[in-house]
């Protein structure tokens, strides 16, 4: 059984990862980081008693169930303010900060010690691979995600997926391809 310590390190070493795994899934900051910390709450206060090397799956799995769960309460909720909007004749000029802005923002902040040659590169770089893993179907980057983002072997990725090895092996083997032809398209070889 993991003791509070074990499960709190872990907790610390996963929290930037899946932070970053949920803002490429649902392109929401604020969503994200409610998706993560209701992940860590719900290993905490369910599975808190197991050992230790389970964690890491267990917290993927949920990590990847909440994430369903918030598209689900999304499609939801907007079948029904497009409902009332109908009914009202509301206005959809609203409009909220651009995804993009945010992310560029994020990367101008952490470049701020670089020189500006450097700086300016990197973001481009990281820009066209955030862009470029945004137009992957969901589930290639989801298995993407898992098996390089997160470093999980092809078995727990599957378990974390509810899928076959072989689907896993062939959504990572997809996404590689298309990222490779999107990167190569726009100048960036490895």
């Amino acid at each position: 059984m993991a003791t509070e310590q074990e499960l709190s390190d872990f907790l610390k070493s996963v929290e930037k990862r899946a932070f970053k795994r949920a803002v490429w899934q649902v392109r929401d900051d604020d969503a994200a980081l409610d998706i993560v910390q209701d992940s860590m709450l719900k290993l905490a206060q369910r599975y808190g008693d197991r050992p230790a090397q389970e964690l890491p799956l267990l917290f993927q799995r949920i990590l990847a169930n909440q994430t369903m769960d918030w598209f689900r309460r999304q499609k939801t909720r907007d079948a029904h303010l497009a409902s009332a909007a109908d009914l009202i004749g509301g206005d959809e000029e609203e409009g909220g900060p651009d995804a993009l802005e945010v992310l560029q923002a994020i990367a101008g902040a952490e470049a701020a010690a670089e020189s500006a040659e450097t700086s300016l590169s990197r973001r481009e770089v990281l820009r066209l691979i955030e862009k470029a893993l945004q137009e992957l179907p969901a589930r290639q980057r989801e298995a993407f995600l898992l098996r390089y983002w997160e470093e999980l072997d092809v078995a727990e990725t599957a378990a974390v997926m509810g899928c076959s090895a072989g689907s896993v092996k062939t959504h990572c083997s997809r996404a590689t391809q298309a990222l490779a032809r999107t990167l190569q398209a726009q100048g960036i070889s490895p």
